[in-house]
């Protein structure tokens, strides 16, 4: 592990023990907490007591402006998607897409004519599918093939820093 990688392993260690001796301390913190529906829920209310817990192993600070770094890609407001196309031909598209607390619409579903491959680079999603019905969870490395006209929704991504993945498709003939 490099020196920096280290030092800040230890710092997120030194922040969580500070954030669960507040919570053993004090009623209310451990009530505001036990209230957290999930992870994204918990880091934003350390956030907001002061404290540095949300990035995961592995990930690294966005850098500012972007620049060519896909990882650092801006996260839509609340609710939304944003997508870029990155490389195109006549037969197929790669398009970063970028989701910050974005679910599809609960009466809609997606049945597009193409392949679609995606992978998750930052955050994670919960993807449905029908026929068969399934529900699946991507976490950063994790990919997806759909086949052309398997319908599927976004059930579920990340918020702020959001979730950002890749996504191939390409003609079905």
């Amino acid at each position: 592990m490099a020196e920096q990688d280290l030092i800040r392993f230890l710092s997120k260690i030194s922040q969580l023990q500070s954030l669960a001796d507040r919570v053993q301390q004090d009623p209310s913190s451990r009530e505001r907490l036990a209230d957290c529906a999930d992870h994204n829920q918990v880091v934003q209310l350390a956030q907001s007591w002061g404290f540095d817990i949300g990035r995961r192993w592995g990930e690294r600070d966005p850098e500012p402006g972007g620049g060519s770094n896909l990882l650092a890609t801006p996260c839509p407001p609340p609710g939304a998607e944003s997508t870029q196309v990155l490389a195109s031909a006549e037969t197929w598209r790669l398009l970063l897409i970028a989701s910050n607390a974005y679910r599809s619409p609960s009466d809609e579903w997606m049945d597009q004519p193409d392949h679609e491959w995606v992978l998750v680079l930052r955050g994670s999603a919960c993807v449905a599918l029908q026929n068969p019905d399934r529900m699946v969870d991507l976490s950063p490395g994790d990919h997806l093939l759909i086949p052309p006209h398997q319908r599927h929704r976004v059930e579920r991504t990340d918020h702020k820093p959001g979730t950002l993945w890749l996504a191939l498709h390409w003609d079905a003939a």
